[in-house]
């Protein structure tokens, strides 16, 4: 694909390797053809330049954010990639798909599945709203969030600054039903409680409950309103939040895949075919 590249706005200077790197990442994410970590040993080794490298990227695709997903939002995750607190990775508009849907394996990399909880801003979010104010704010809804990256053999060995770069291995998020938090919850901690099953061609793999992300995933949702608000990039109405993982993930073979919520939460449908 010899798409040209979109010139960046954003203002952060990178340096030569960093920019490199971007511009690789961009070419990986356009042809599906992965990167090697040890090509970028050294490159980026603090979480500030690797927020900015994933701001470049997410620039140079040249679409507008949908909103984020949430990694690392549970103690096993984060001692995989070791790491003491959670991390984030723009969207694309176009990466959120309602279910049922049907992804294409020419589309994808290496994915993984993962059971999540998905909120959508009704309004802009800030640091300053409690878990209670979240629950007013946004809409809900069950999802599955297709991790993908642009390197190679990245599960579960990819850097963590690697994984921040690459927009925290964003794939797809597909989701169900969206309805308003505070209709189908009455108080907070009902979001705790959830409990998710998640099936492959009709064979149940694995449970999985909410209170594993930051112990409720409210507590996802106000970490990245304040992450965001800090980085100078606030959580705006209308974007979604995939907020992190009930279960730890799956490879998405071809097939039927299905998870399914209780508490009235729904399900989310969706096949992965060959082209």
């Amino acid at each position: 694909m010899n798409q040209a590249m979109p010139e960046l706005s954003t203002k952060e200077e990178l340096s030569q390797s960093e920019q490199e790197l971007v511009e690789h990442l961009f070419k990986a994410y356009q042809t599906h053809e992965p990167l090697q970590e040890s090509d970028y040993e050294g490159v980026v080794t603090d979480e500030e330049t690797a927020y900015q490298v994933q701001r470049h990227l997410t620039e140079l695709k040249n679409e507008a954010v949908g909103g984020y997903k949430v990694s690392l939002t549970s103690q096993e995750t984060q001692d995989m990639f070791d790491s003491d607190s959670p991390l984030y990775g723009a969207q694309v508009k176009s990466h959120f798909v309602s279910s049922p849907t049907t992804l294409y394996r020419s589309d994808l990399m290496e994915p993984l599945a993962e059971v999540e909880m998905l909120f959508t801003a009704k309004e802009d979010l800030n640091s300053n709203d409690s878990l209670a104010d979240l629950l007013h704010k946004t809409k809900v809804a069950p999802a599955v969030e297709v991790p993908d990256s642009r390197f190679s053999d990245w599960f579960p060995s990819l850097s963590k600054y690697m994984v921040m770069s690459d927009a925290a291995v964003g794939g797809y998020v597909v989701y169900g039903q969206e309805v308003d938090a505070d209709q189908l919850f009455n108080n907070v901690d009902e979001l705790a409680d959830v409990k998710c099953e998640l099936f492959y061609n009709g064979e149940k793999l694995k449970d999985g409950v909410a209170s594993e992300v930051l112990g409720n995933p409210l507590n996802s949702l106000h970490w990245l309103a304040e992450k965001l608000e800090q980085q100078g990039t606030p959580l705006k109405a209308g974007q979604r939040v995939s907020s992190g993982t009930f279960l730890l993930p799956e490879s998405l073979g071809d097939g039927n895949w299905k998870a399914t919520f209780n508490k009235g939460l729904g399900a989310v449908f969706f096949d992965v075919v060959a082209d």
